[in-house]
């Protein structure tokens, strides 16, 4: 009991800041890919959760201590602004896990102030979609499975 606690919290950890590092912890640990995705949603969700109510007073405590202002146009940011401005928050949820990372994504909800209960609804619902597609695919792919051995 223990011991898949601790491969869940591991699978977990390693969503936290990069999504695919759940599924593949997942593959390592031996768990099953409903197992494997559940926990890498989870911890996609858990980061979710802190940078939407911590995300304003990480924010100021960087200003305070930011000793130039940031870029402004980098090109991170057209692409997150212009994928803003096509889908909104559904937009920006769906492609946090492959492309905007956990971290990232969330504090881009909080910068276009979309409410907490949106970004949590469609940042769950990406979690446990591509939680479930992306643990699929890294469970059968067997040259993951030889090169653990």
């Amino acid at each position: 009991m223990k011991t898949t606690f601790l491969k869940y919290l591991s699978v977990a950890l390693a969503s936290t800041l990069k999504f695919f590092g759940g599924p593949i912890a997942g593959v390592v640990l031996k768990l099953t890919w409903i197992e494997t995705a559940l926990c890498s949603a989870v911890g996609m969700m858990f980061t979710v959760f802190v940078l939407t109510y911590v995300g304003g007073a990480i924010r100021n405590l960087i200003q305070k201590y930011r000793k130039s202002p940031p870029k402004k146009f980098t090109k991170t940011n057209r692409i997150a602004v212009n994928i803003w401005r096509k889908f909104g928050i559904v937009g920006i949820a769906f492609l946090t896990p492959p492309l905007f990372t956990p971290l990232f994504g969330p504090i881009l909800a909080v910068a276009f102030r979309v409410p907490k209960g949106s970004i949590f609804l469609w940042m769950s619902a990406s979690a446990l979609v591509w939680g479930l597609a992306i643990s699929y695919i890294a469970h059968k792919m067997t040259f993951i499975q030889e090169w653990i051995k």
